[in-house]
């Protein structure tokens, strides 16, 4: 069975102020889908959800900027967004990833494909097209938090 990925109009009663989102097991991992939505960029709720666990977020917003988060432990540990450039202090763990990113991609943005080196790096998954069509999702309807 082939499943496709979720869209914002797979809900007919997500109303305004409400998100879509599909959430598939892959690995020890949960993944998200989020269309047209930007939850995974709100650092209160990234936050909150990684108490006890880690956390990655890639996002890429209708004009083009790219978000980037690593949050573990209810904490940032690292991120980016393209129009500001990256945090401070670039964590051992990513330092490796983030050196051949700027050797192999310098030309292109982190998001621009090596943001999913990052993704892969810390949660040991390889994100391809067949395994997110592959993976079966549980659809629902998240309220806006504020």
């Amino acid at each position: 069975m082939t499943a496709r990925l979720p869209t914002a109009n797979d809900h007919p009663l997500a109303p305004v102020g409400r998100h879509t989102a599909g959430a598939a097991s892959i690995g020890d991992w949960v993944f998200v889908v989020e269309p047209n939505g930007g939850l995974g960029t709100d650092e209160k709720i990234i936050t909150s959800l990684s108490a006890g666990t880690r956390l990655v977020s890639h996002f890429r917003d209708v004009e083009g900027v790219e978000y980037f988060y690593w949050s573990e432990a209810g904490k940032i540990r690292f991120c980016f967004i393209a129009d500001e450039g990256y945090a401070e202090d670039v964590p051992d763990e990513v330092m490796e990833t983030m050196q051949r990113i700027d050797a192999d991609y310098r030309h292109l943005y982190p998001s621009d494909g090596p943001a999913f080196l990052l993704a892969e790096h810390l949660t040991g998954i390889t994100l391809t097209p067949e395994l997110l069509e592959a993976s079966p999702y549980l659809c629902g309807v998240i309220p806006e938090p504020w």
